[in-house]
């Protein structure tokens, strides 16, 4: 099974990051921002999750929505 790294965003915590396991950060602007916060397996994430990881290689997630 998958895992994948968990980031959480400082400055709006309602604001998840998900990458592919060991691939740090995508190229953003504000990398500062972003807190990792552990692993997750593929098993935890929402078929749409999925797809944006897939097609991406990361997808936000609006937490608590």
């Amino acid at each position: 099974m998958q895992e994948f790294d968990f980031y959480i965003n400082l400055k709006k915590p309602t604001l998840g990051l998900y990458v592919r396991n060991g691939a740090g950060l995508p190229d953003l602007a504000d990398k500062s921002d972003w807190q990792f916060e552990g692993h997750v397996w593929q098993s935890e994430l929402t078929p749409e999750l999925l797809k944006g990881l897939e097609a991406n290689g990361h997808v936000f997630q609006e937490l608590g929505a």
